[in-house]
């Protein structure tokens, strides 16, 4: 879902303009900078970006912010860690932006729904999984990576959904009945893609998964 910013009252896009700026500036501040110093790490973060913005670019709609592309917060957040995450996917935003996809008085909302919002909700599920569940690496795999990944794009639907509602943009019952819907499909998407790119990860290259602890998951199991 790429928001232009024509949807949005000046007001709604300060609102959104200024929690942009303070979770760029927050990311920045408080990401693990020296993980950077190791080739494999840049070299992952740029490669989730460069793949993301890619992924990104294969969309379908027929509205103005009414496109449905593939997210990949779960699978970055898990790889990365939150931060790095949100630089990733800054990246492949800022990506779409130069591609001419959307104009960059855009990008802030964008930011905030496609961005910050999906791997907020990504991270806060991995934790939850983590205290509530069995450390398992089937539990990490089949839960935190397939289903995680289902319901952060599902949830970043709704949460866009219910910000272009309260901008008038368009109607709760036209986007219920005629756009949420297909987030069901696409969270059946994202769950094998997703999935599919963290379980290859951990399989063939554990050291590049944040997330993932052999002695939590595998030892002793």
């Amino acid at each position: 879902m790429d928001l232009p910013a024509t949807l949005f009252s000046e007001a709604g896009q300060g609102v959104l303009l200024a929690l942009a700026v303070l979770g760029l500036y927050l990311t920045l501040r408080r990401a693990p900078w020296v993980r950077l110093r190791a080739p494999a790490q840049l070299n992952l973060l740029l490669g989730f970006g460069v793949g993301l913005m890619l992924m990104w670019s294969m969309r379908a709609g027929v509205k103005p912010g009414l496109n449905l592309h593939m997210l990949g917060a779960m699978a970055a957040t898990l790889a990365l860690g939150p931060r790095f995450a949100v630089l990733a996917l800054g990246i492949a935003l800022s990506g779409i932006t130069l591609n001419g996809a959307i104009q960059w008085t855009d990008w802030p909302i964008n930011f905030v729904l496609m961005v910050l919002m999906p791997v907020g909700f990504a991270y806060g599920f991995q934790r939850a999984v983590e205290r509530w569940l069995p450390a398992h690496f089937f539990i990490f795999v089949f839960v935190t990576s397939f289903a995680g990944a289902a319901l952060t794009v599902m949830a970043q639907g709704l949460l866009a959904s219910a910000v272009m509602v309260a901008a008038g943009a368009y109607s709760a019952g036209f986007l219920f009945t005629e756009y949420l819907p297909f987030f069901l499909l696409l969270g059946f998407s994202e769950a094998w893609i997703s999935g599919a790119v963290i379980t290859l990860l951990v399989v063939y290259r554990p050291d590049w998964v944040a997330a993932f602890d052999d002695r939590r998951y595998l030892l002793d199991k």
